[in-house]
């Protein structure tokens, strides 16, 4: 082996860059290669072969929200100027200010001056998302002494589609501070986080600031004071508190998302577009999927059952939990969160399970509630690593079994 080894030693530089046998490197390196160990080896199981990587899973989740965003900025326009054209007065605010600026007048039919004026509101909430995202983010960065990665990007992506339309600014800020430094930067980053910070900071600021997370003007761009028998409030919420709410209203219209709501939760049909993106790439887990289903098909009918003369959430059937308010939305991009879910593949059906359940019985049993998703699946992500402890050793102990008959 020593004659072999020196022998190598004398021909390598004839192959060498300046070598007389340069351009035959290829083949040398080959047989390099071949004869002797070289000098970088694969430092974790070599049977591993996959091309995903923490840049790959992001983008995808944003090439998948891609139709939610486009609906959202279509949506946020419609609806606002459906309401003035039927008698509510647009806001006075700087976007409004600058919408009339630029000419433009009210009518919605008119899919142009829809996306104008949808842009116009969600586009500084975005920006304001990925502003403030980018300064935690390279804070972090800098005091750990760790490269900048794309982990907020999902998050800035998430973030304005679960928010009013006229939420102002500066609580954009400050939720996105939040949920990125309580629910992530505090537990290590991206990677170490148990809550998705995008749902931490959607409910820190539904707690602190109500007025501008819920009610009848915060879903629409719109006064609608000066309206009779005209309500912005979502259909959720009118389903709360009225009755046969949804006896006459269309299913198909609230599938497609031509209702009030946060900008890009409304639509369930987008939602299911980019679902089919994160299952055919795997990034999505079905498991999760088929038991929020399960759970929320479960117990909806035995509510149903049940029945209440006080309470009409009691009388919402499945299919109608499964197109209002955040259901749709967060069982896809929430729900499916790769991080804060569970782990086992078992564990990730009763994640699914215990979200869809929670999302119904804290939309029906806490009608001063009525949107029960984004709670429900935060919850659910403090219990995903106890479901998957007893997951594993359920695994041990039938094995210990096994072997010992």
């Amino acid at each position: 082996m020593k004659f072999l080894r020196d022998l190598h030693d004398r021909v390598a530089p004839l192959f060498e860059e300046g070598g007389k046998l340069e351009k035959l490197y290829p083949l040398w390196e080959a047989h390099d290669t071949a004869m002797f160990t070289p000098g970088e080896v694969t430092k974790t199981a070599s049977h591993v072969r996959d091309g995903i990587d923490l840049k790959r899973m992001m983008i995808t989740v944003v090439v998948a929200l891609v139709p939610c965003i486009l609906f959202a900025i279509y949506n946020t326009g419609y609806q606002a100027q459906y309401a003035i054209d039927h008698g509510a007065v647009p806001l006075d605010d700087w976007r409004m200010w600058l919408y009339q600026l630029l000419g433009l007048g009210f009518d919605a039919t008119n899919p142009f001056y829809c996306i104008i004026h949808g842009a116009l509101y969600y586009l500084p909430i975005l920006i304001a998302v990925f502003a403030v995202g980018a300064l935690v983010e390279v804070g972090g960065a800098i005091i750990r002494g760790h490269e900048v990665n794309e982990g907020f990007l999902v998050t800035g992506m998430l973030l304005p589609l679960t928010l009013p339309p006229t939420i102002p600014l500066w609580q954009v800020g400050l939720g996105m501070a939040f949920g990125l430094i309580f629910a992530k930067e505090v537990f290590g980053g991206t990677g170490m986080n148990f809550l998705n910070p995008a749902l931490t900071a959607r409910i820190f600021l539904f707690f602190a600031y109500p007025a501008y997370m819920s009610g009848d003007a915060a879903w629409i761009a719109a006064d609608f004071q000066a309206v009779d028998g005209f309500s912005g409030a979502t259909w959720l919420a009118q389903a709360a508190v009225t009755p046969g709410a949804l006896d006459h209203a269309s299913w198909s219209k609230a599938f497609y998302g031509w209702i009030p709501g946060s900008m890009g939760e409304t639509s369930a049909l987008c939602c299911l577009l980019g679902l089919a993106v994160l299952l055919i790439t795997r990034v999505a887990a079905w498991q999760t999927i088929v038991g929020l289903v399960c759970g929320t098909v479960a117990l909806a009918n035995l509510l149903n059952w049940a029945g209440s003369a006080s309470n009409p959430m009691f009388a919402v059937p499945f299919y109608w939990h499964m197109v209002l308010g955040g259901w749709a939305f967060g069982a896809v991009f929430m729900a499916t969160d790769p991080v804060s879910s569970a782990f086992t593949t078992i564990g990730k059906f009763w994640y699914g399970l215990g979200i869809g359940a929670l999302a119904v019985l804290i939309r029906v049993v806490n009608p001063a509630y009525p949107e029960g998703m984004m709670l429900a699946i935060l919850f659910m992500n403090m219990f995903a690593p106890l479901i998957d402890h007893f997951v594993v050793q359920g695994n041990i102990n039938r094995r210990l079994a096994r072997d010992a008959a």
